[in-house]
């Protein structure tokens, strides 16, 4: 059982793994609460829009539409990698699914077929919709992918699940197709990775700086560029063989 993170400490895992965050208006204080509770949240849920553009998509998750008003989900992950938050607390995104799915992702355990919808999700689940039309032809960008893994992986660590923790809706509730386009045993897998523990040095490759190796090791950057002794410009080059600090 966990309790929702504080809006400021969301907000800080999402950045500290290295996300792009947009702040869409008043987020913290858009929610659905006050036609039922949130929390105690069991695991992060991922969908995909079935719309295309990005600024429409915000909006529509945002706000919402006749008969589903918003917020649709706490954040949106463009094409574009970036993560928009459009709400935060209880929010239209789950819907009801299987209690047996909900007790499986509350025991880290494999998911059974889901057959019922009779479980109130918009009170369990962090909510992440993907900008996708869903009709399995739109691409998935390499950009947009690893940040829906960044977006679970914080959350399972700020809670200290594992990455058994993220479902996708179509595995929540009977009927729903989504994500289309890639699997969520992939995504599963790409998180058990992120959460893995870092190796405690890194050789930097062509392409890197000390920032994206941050990202990649869940380090701060200044904190790698203390423990190895570079000071201003901070020049780095392939082969080098960096220490990283443990977290």
């Amino acid at each position: 059982m966990a309790s929702p993170l504080t809006t400021v400490r969301f907000l800080g895992v999402l950045r500290d793994e290295g996300l792009t965050v947009v702040q869409v208006g008043d987020w913290r204080a858009h929610s659905r609460n006050h036609v039922g509770g949130w929390g105690p949240v069991h695991g992060v849920m991922i969908h995909h829009t079935a719309t295309s553009g990005s600024a429409r998509t915000v909006d529509i998750c945002r706000r919402g539409y006749a008969g589903l008003p918003g917020p649709l989900c706490h954040g949106v992950i463009t094409k574009d990698g970036r993560v928009h938050l459009v709400g935060y607390g209880r929010a239209n995104h789950a819907g009801l699914g299987d209690d047996d799915v909900l007790t499986a992702v509350k025991n880290e355990t494999a998911l059974p077929a889901r057959n019922e919808a009779n479980t109130d999700g918009n009170r369990h689940f962090y909510g992440f919709e993907c900008e996708n039309r869903g009709d399995g032809e739109d691409p998935w960008p390499a950009a947009q992918l690893l940040a829906i893994e960044r977006a679970s992986a914080a959350l399972c660590r700020a809670h200290q699940w594992t990455e058994r923790s993220v479902i996708g809706h179509l595995e929540w509730q009977p009927g729903k197709p989504d994500p289309r386009g890639f699997t969520m045993d992939s995504m599963r897998g790409r998180v058990r990775r992120r959460l893995a523990p870092k190796p405690a040095t890194h050789t930097v490759r062509p392409g890197e700086t000390l920032s994206s190796i941050g990202a990649l090791t869940g380090v701060r950057w200044p904190d790698i560029a203390k423990v190895n002794g570079l000071k201003t410009p901070y020049r780095i080059y392939p082969g080098l063989v960096l220490k990283i600090p443990r977290k």
